[in-house]
């Protein structure tokens, strides 16, 4: 009993002398924490960095592609809609870095601003997720949807955004000055309403979180993919197979397309995938290399993964198991 209480007391002194750990940014750990199936390579406050070049193919395949293989993969909840956008003709894509504002309540303000001076931060709160932003981030924000005095950025903010990365941002809040937004290079953005008022009674309160967007579930570091219809938000350790999941089933697409057109698909406008047909698929693609975005290895791989997959395979199609 004696050894159990000195060890008790030990364990008491030392999380005595242990500072609280301040949680405005999240630490590293914590984003490895709930990033752990990404195996790649991150930034250094932790955050997966899905390459570049996933970014860049991510804007040519549909979000229909993308949803539908994710759902496959049981994350149904990554997708919102019903947005405003700066340029709804302009998708984007970019990486996740995710803040979250609540509404204020005084003590909670002064606390985050007297960690944020210590910090080092200057200016109002809902400019600090900006500095910490890097080229090829989205900027993504749970503004819980309050758009009169909820408009996180104006023009100034808006450009400095567009400064630091290049792509854009996705709020779940307000904007102001969206005329002047627009005219910035380098820009797009997702918001949910235009307001002229300023920013007033949020408070940010945590950085690189898991957050709630809509309907979506957003962790840093995931793919976000951004277009007129809607966002979704891919988790960084699946962008490369949905990804190319996606560029195969368009592959599909414009192959079923020849045949309709030709009227050589018979009432097949969708289906049909026997193996031969993917064989005629294969020597299609052949035909028009400009269409393969993968690697022919790649294509060959998913060619026979889908071939093994039954006469009448329909990508996102119910299975057997009513799965989509």
């Amino acid at each position: 009993m004696k050894i159990l209480a000195a060890a008790l007391l030990g364990i008491a002194g030392i999380a005595a002398a242990t500072p609280a750990l301040a949680q405005v940014n999240q630490s590293r750990a914590q984003i490895l924490f709930y990033t752990a199936d990404w195996k790649g390579e991150r930034f250094a406050d932790g955050r997966p960095k899905v390459p570049d070049d996933l970014l860049r193919r991510a804007l040519e395949v549909p979000l229909e592609d993308i949803w539908g293989y994710l759902r496959d993969h049981g994350y149904n909840t990554q997708f919102d809609s019903g947005w405003q956008s700066l340029h709804p003709d302009k998708p984007f894509a970019g990486r996740a870095l995710t803040a979250q504002y609540m509404p204020l309540r005084p003590d909670m303000w002064n606390a985050v601003m007297a960690q944020g001076k210590k910090d080092g931060r200057v200016s109002g709160n809902n400019s600090w997720p900006i500095h910490d932003l890097v080229m090829g981030d989205v900027y993504v924000a749970d503004g819980f949807g309050k758009i009169v005095e909820g408009t996180l950025i104006g023009s100034n903010l808006g450009s400095g955004i567009a400064a630091h990365t290049h792509s854009g941002f996705v709020f779940d809040a307000g904007i102001r000055d969206a005329e002047e937004n627009r005219n910035i290079p380098n820009l797009n953005g997702l918001y949910r309403a235009y307001d002229p008022s300023a920013w007033k009674d949020m408070t940010l309160t945590t950085i690189n979180a898991p957050i709630r967007i809509g309907r979506a579930t957003v962790l840093p570091g995931d793919l976000v993919l951004a277009k007129q219809e809607g966002v979704i938000f891919i988790p960084a350790h699946l962008a490369e197979d949905a990804i190319l999941s996606a560029e195969f089933t368009q592959l599909e697409d414009g192959y079923n397309f020849e045949l309709n057109k030709q009227g050589a698909n018979g009432a097949q406008f969708e289906g049909g995938w026997t193996p031969a047909k993917y064989d005629a698929l294969a020597a299609w693609v052949k035909q028009n290399p400009s269409r393969l975005k993968m690697s022919q290895a790649k294509f060959d791989a998913l060619l026979a993964a889908r071939k093994k997959g039954g006469p009448e395979t329909i990508p996102g199609a119910p299975d057997a198991g009513g799965r989509r």
